[in-house]
């Protein structure tokens, strides 16, 4: 049937409005509704690197690594209040150095060791910390890895089985603390206590440094094992001579007291006799250059961030601080704002040794009232 011409332009018209109004509402309507975004997965370099991240803002709780204590499971010294005041003086981490050699030699069940972890895990999670549980004070040397190694490994394996349900982004282990072997010995050693662990917990992220005390220069010569979840730490106190001046522990290089940060010509001390032909006497001559920020820097940029960028790894100093029985109170502070302000800049995280004892920054018992106006602004604390 033919319509007339009129009618045939009237009805393509109408189906021309039609399909016209149907496409704007479809237009319409994709407009107002956000299309939903892919998820796109963080990869494995990143998710280490946002791990290391979270411990950043960290502070070492020094007990169970205190093997002169003899009390050392009953000492009640650290209470909840104490993560109440790391929390508001804006630390987010927490380093657990615990001693597992000691108690096994003295006897103490791991069990009773490993109750006293989980409790500081419990705190650490209900007010918002990381923790790194740290293997501290071990028997490794040159003449017994081989079978110290096994019996880390060992011991590692129980810890990991007794964790295994906390989240990897939870809970660290830090494989074992300033090693003193040679290198190769030492990655032979870290290599297999890694593959110890991976037997037990597969996800758990593990902090590993490198000898000669988790020293920079060692790290820089250190080639990163074949783990992909690893986080690498270092320590750092530089200058030695300053940070660990009158350290008996330590010996005769540091006899020298009364150094200031940074280096002040004036007030400078003379040379204590003691240090004389050692480490301590190089080092005192050295000070005038070595004592200052720019110092900090030039170490950190020269050995560890080439290493990082190198590999592509996240790396985090796990120790830094100053013992505080002769440094004054001034420098103590101008350090610790210094190497937050460096490690800030080479992003890495840091964590300060240590809460309560020997390096604390508080004068006296710690609590608000005893944290130095200076040390309030060189962690950043503001009231």
């Amino acid at each position: 049937m033919k319509y007339p011409r009129f009618y045939r332009y009237y009805y393509a018209t109408l189906l021309f409005l039609m399909l016209f109004n149907l496409s704007a509402t479809s237009q319409t309507h994709s407009a107002k509704t956000k299309p939903t975004p892919k998820k796109v997965a963080l990869s494995n370099v990143q998710i280490m690197f946002n791990r290391a991240a979270s411990l950043d803002k960290g502070m070492n709780l020094s007990w169970l690594e205190q093997t002169w204590n003899k009390n050392i499971l009953s000492d009640t010294t650290l209470a909840e209040s104490d993560y109440v005041l790391l929390k508001k003086l804006g630390f987010k981490s927490i380093r657990l150095p615990v001693a597992f050699t000691y108690f096994e030699n003295n006897n103490v069940p791991l069990d009773s060791v490993l109750t006293h972890i989980n409790k500081v895990l419990s705190y650490c999670k209900k007010y918002g910390f990381t923790l790194v549980v740290d293997y501290h004070y071990g028997n490794l040397n040159n003449d017994n890895y081989l079978t110290e190694t096994a019996h880390i490994i060992e011991l590692w394996q129980k810890v990991a089985q007794f964790f295994i349900a906390e989240g990897p982004g939870q809970l660290f282990f830090e494989i074992y603390n300033e090693p003193t072997v040679h290198d190769d010995i030492w990655k032979d050693a870290a290599y297999n206590i890694v593959q110890g662990i991976r037997k037990v917990d597969a996800k758990r992220t593990l902090l590993v440094g490198a000898s000669n005390y988790n020293s920079i220069y060692e790290l820089s010569r250190f080639v990163r094992l074949a783990d992909d979840n690893i986080i690498y730490s270092f320590h750092f106190y530089e200058p030695f001579f300053f940070t660990h001046q009158g350290a008996t522990w330590v010996g005769d290089q540091v006899a020298t007291t009364g150094v200031s940060f940074p280096y002040n010509e004036a007030r400078f001390p003379p040379l204590n006799l003691k240090a004389k032909n050692t480490w301590g006497e190089t080092n005192y001559y050295n000070y005038k250059d070595d004592g200052n920020e720019q110092s900090l820097m030039d170490k950190l940029n020269k050995y560890v961030k080439p290493w990082r960028d190198k590999y592509n790894v996240p790396v985090v100093c796990t120790e830094y601080g100053v013992y505080n029985k002769y440094a004054d109170q001034y420098s103590r502070c101008r350090y610790i704002k210094a190497m937050r302000a460096t490690l800030k800049t080479l992003n890495m995280p840091g964590m300060m040794w240590e809460y309560n004892s020997g390096f604390s920054i508080f004068e006296g018992k710690p609590s608000i009232n005893t944290l130095p106006e200076c040390m309030k602004a060189a962690i950043g604390y503001t009231n």
